[in-house]
């Protein structure tokens, strides 16, 4: 397992994520409290491993900057993509309820994120509610996340999950002050089918379909989304699960 590099610690206070990590209107005194609570970020290097699936569950994190993958090994030894993050979005939950964490957490990018220790945050949380209700809330969004890429894999064809997997990434990006329609994929089309249930060959072929229609254009990893509502109305009837894939 790489050593992340240690530096600087990051004070809530002054991040530029901190609308999108914290709930609005907490107060100054409380600030203070989370900041005392932060351990030093970290900074890690791409392909490095945040957490492994099984070390016992100590923190959560909050990613800074960068782009990380979720993973979980098969029976058969291959690697299941179950998620992906980007800034301002936390890690580590999956780690709560059994005390270890289930997948194995990799940045797909240079990245750094705020270590937020669980037992000084649920100490801090009893002492300041709102932050407990936005965690609480942090937490039914990824229920609500992990059921409905359930549905997905079982309702949608290939096209509409591609195209619904396009429409979130664009969605969290524009939440996240980033350009919606013109980004550039952190991961691979391998791990897109392995997170969306497809093969590789398909999420290829369908890339290509999109950019022959002219919905989005393609140069490997940039993406541009040329006909938002076409690739809507592609999912329609199953684009209200887009939002929270």
């Amino acid at each position: 397992m790489a050593n992340p590099i240690l530096h600087i610690k990051t004070q809530c206070s002054e991040c530029s994520l901190r609308e999108l990590c914290l709930p609005v209107g907490l107060h100054k005194h409380d600030l203070e409290q989370l900041n005392s609570v932060i351990r030093q970020s970290r900074r890690l290097k791409k392909g490095d491993y945040l957490f492994h699936a099984g070390e016992t569950f100590v923190s959560l994190f909050a990613i800074r900057t960068g782009f990380f993958k979720t993973t979980v090994g098969t029976q058969d030894g291959r690697d299941q993509v179950t998620g992906f993050f980007m800034s301002g979005e936390l890690m580590g939950m999956d780690g709560i309820g059994n005390n270890i964490y289930i997948n194995d957490a990799i940045a797909l990018e240079d990245s750094e994120v705020c270590e937020l220790p669980f037992a000084r945050m649920e100490d801090l949380v009893k002492r300041v509610p709102s932050l407990q209700t936005h965690f609480m809330r942090l937490m039914s969004r990824e229920i609500i996340r992990d059921q409905n890429v359930m549905m997905m894999l079982g309702n949608m064809r290939a096209e509409e999950r591609l195209a619904a997997f396009l429409l979130n990434l664009s969605q969290r990006l524009q939440t996240r002050g980033f350009a919606a329609n013109d980004f550039i994929l952190r991961m691979s089309r391998e791990e897109i089918g392995s997170y969306l249930g497809l093969k590789l060959e398909t999420v290829s072929r369908t890339l290509s379909r999109f950019n022959q229609e002219g919905w989005i254009s393609v140069e490997h990893k940039h993406i541009q989304i040329l006909q938002a509502r076409a690739l809507k109305d592609l999912v329609a009837g199953c684009s209200g699960k887009s939002d929270v894939i």
